[in-house]
């Protein structure tokens, strides 16, 4: 029974993807699909706090294919919108990656962000920045 439940156990972490990836993952040569647990939003006046991605418009899962250069939410929406990726590139163990979006000009709403992901373990690091907030994203990615 204890051996039954063991492998029961090693098969449920294995979907779950909680053993080691490999490290090819995460170089850029695989479409990424990129879950936003953690949004720390801040203004000018140096106040941060925590808010939800759903609360900033992001989506909780997206995902990311740096070989078409694309970041789009991992579930179609209304708008399908997307986002160009401008600038791939591995630095000390990381996939960065870059990209910049307009907005109406009346309303200032252009922002640039960029992405890091550990070639290694997949965790992520998303920061967007705009003339009037910035966010700083946590999340994790798994190659697909």
């Amino acid at each position: 029974m204890k051996r039954r439940m063991g492998l029961i156990l090693i098969l449920f972490a294995v979907c779950l993807g909680a053993l080691p990836a490999a490290a090819d993952d995460f170089d850029g040569s695989k479409p990424l699909l990129c879950s936003m647990f953690s949004v720390v939003e801040c203004t000018p006046e140096g106040q941060c706090s925590n808010v939800t991605p759903e609360s900033v418009s992001l989506p909780l899962f997206v995902k990311i294919d740096p070989a078409a250069k694309t970041v789009r939410p991992a579930r179609q929406t209304e708008d399908n919108r997307s986002s160009e990726i401008k600038f791939v590139a591995r630095v000390g163990g990381r996939l960065v990656l870059q990209g910049a979006e307009g907005g109406p000009e009346e309303q200032k709403r252009g922002r640039g962000w960029t992405a890091s992901v550990s070639e290694e373990t997949g965790r992520f690091v998303l920061t967007v920045s705009a003339e009037d907030v910035a966010f700083v994203v946590f999340g994790a990615c798994l190659a697909l």
